[in-house]
C-alpha cells in the first residue's frame, strides 16, 4: 500500500502546476525527492515492508517526465521566445536522455542529458516574480545563465547517477526513523 500512496502522491502533486506553476513545480520536486523516504514512512506508519520493489527506478523516470510536462506545457506559453525555446530545447534533451536510458540502462546517460531543463524552468519563475531584470534578454545572457544553472545540476547527476550515492537513506536514518520508530 505505501508504494501505492507515493505513486499516486507522484501523479497528483504535478497537477497543481497547473494552478500554481512554482508552488506545484516545487511540491513536486519534494515528492520525487523524497519518493524512497515517503515509502519508508508510510510503510512504517501502516506496519508493513517499506520497498518499491525493482521496477521502480524504470517507473521513477516516467513519473519525472510526467511532471517535467506539464511544467514543459508551461513554459511553452511564455511570451518571451528565447526563454521558451530554450526551455522545451532543454526538456527534449532531457526525454532524449530518458529514452536512451531507458534503451541501455547506463545510468551515466544521465549525467550527459542532465535535467537542466528545471532548473530554468524554476529560475524563470523565481525572476519573473523577484527580479525580472535578471531574466536572459539575449542568447549571451541565456548561456551565462545556463552555465550557472548547469554547475548544481552536474554535480547533483553525478552525485545520483554516476557515483550512485543514496542521500536519501542519510534523511531517512537521521529524520525519518527517529519520528515514526523503528
Amino acid at each position: 500500500m505505501a508504494p501505492i500512496l507515493v505513486i499516486a502522491l507522484r501523479l497528483l502533486v504535478p497537477l497543481t502546476i497547473f494552478r500554481w506553476p512554482l508552488g506545484g513545480a516545487l511540491a513536486s520536486m519534494i515528492v520525487d525527492a523524497l519518493d524512497v523516504v515517503l515509502v519508508d514512512a508510510f510503510a512504517r506508519l501502516l506496519g508493513e515492508p517499506g520497498e518499491f520493489g525493482p521496477l521502480y527506478a524504470q517507473l521513477d523516470k516516467w513519473l519525472d517526465m510526467y511532471y517535467l510536462s506539464i511544467e514543459a506545457y508551461i513554459a511553452s506559453r511564455w511570451p518571451e521566445a528565447i526563454l521558451r525555446r530554450t526551455a522545451l530545447a532543454l526538456f527534449a534533451w532531457r526525454l532524449v536522455g530518458v529514452i536512451a536510458f531507458e534503451i541501455t540502462a547506463s545510468r551515466e546517460l544521465l549525467v550527459v542529458f542532465p535535467n537542466l531543463f528545471e532548473n530554468l524552468y524554476l529560475y524563470v519563475l523565481i525572476m519573473h516574480k523577484l527580479r525580472p531584470s535578471l531574466l536572459p534578454r539575449t542568447w549571451a545572457q541565456m548561456l551565462l545563465v545556463l552555465v550557472i544553472l548547469y554547475i548544481p545540476k552536474a554535480i547533483q547527476e553525478w552525485v545520483l547517477h554516476w557515483e550512485q550515492l543514496h542521500p536519501w537513506q542519510w534523511l531517512r536514518e537521521t529524520f525519518i526513523r527517529p519520528i515514526v520508530g523503528g
